[in-house]
């Protein structure tokens, strides 16, 4: 499998080619978004892992670029870390986002999912049971019927939705909306939890929403 590391920062663009490499991926680099942009649309690479803030050509825009001819998986590596910079990350098209720093591990995990997923982009609209989740016009229905959600809300659905079928923690949930580093006594997680099965759950079925006590939360249609 070859990679593209487009990363201004040379330790760690350095780091991640001698690491990656050392987990039998073939490695290209590109210091900045401009020779990145031009490998990546040129070349054949299985993924693209690529830095958001670069001189010159800012992350952003080489994904949009980039987007406009192929369809290879992109994961951003980068140091923005609000949940609007990953709701823009995702809504332009990348496949995963990882905050900076981060576990190595973590990354070469992300990568190999990505790759197994193939060089398919997630579609703008997702779906489950009666549900509809337009992610780019941030709209959701269901029967037919529209859901008004608050940005957090609509954030939450939107994570559990992406991983259905998989059990979701409140610390990872935490982390991903809230971006914040999950405390016990905060009940933030089960409160939007509520809120949100209240308005896509509770007058509708099937139940999309489900508690798995001492483990977290999963998104699925259950059999009766």
């Amino acid at each position: 499998m070859k990679l593209l590391i487009v990363e201004d920062d040379a330790k760690t663009r350095a780091y991640l080619k001698q690491g990656l490499t050392e987990q039998g991926f073939v490695v290209d680099v590109a210091a900045n978004g401009v020779d990145g942009s031009h490998l990546a649309r040129t070349e054949d690479f299985d993924l693209v892992v690529l830095d958001v803030m670069m001189p010159g050509m800012d992350g952003w825009a080489v994904l949009e670029e980039l987007r406009r001819s192929k369809e290879i998986p992109v994961l951003f590596l980068t140091a923005r870390d609000k949940v609007e910079d990953r709701v823009r990350g995702l809504e332009l098209g990348a496949d995963d986002y990882l905050v900076k720093p981060f576990a190595f591990s973590e990354l070469v995990a992300r990568i190999r999912t990505l790759l197994k997923r193939g060089k398919t982009r997630e579609p703008d609209v997702l779906h489950l049971a009666d549900m509809e989740v337009d992610l780019l016009r941030r709209k959701v229905t269901r029967s037919g019927q529209r859901i008004d959600l608050t940005g957090k809300e609509f954030a939450l659905l939107s994570l559990l939705l992406r991983r259905q079928g998989e059990v979701l923690s409140r610390t990872m949930i935490a982390a991903q909306v809230w971006d914040m580093n999950f405390d016990s006594d905060t009940n933030v997680v089960e409160v939007a939890v509520r809120r949100l099965r209240a308005k896509i759950d509770d007058e509708f079925e099937p139940k999309l929403i489900h508690t798995l006590r001492g483990m977290g939360y999963v998104m699925e249609v259950r059999e009766s």
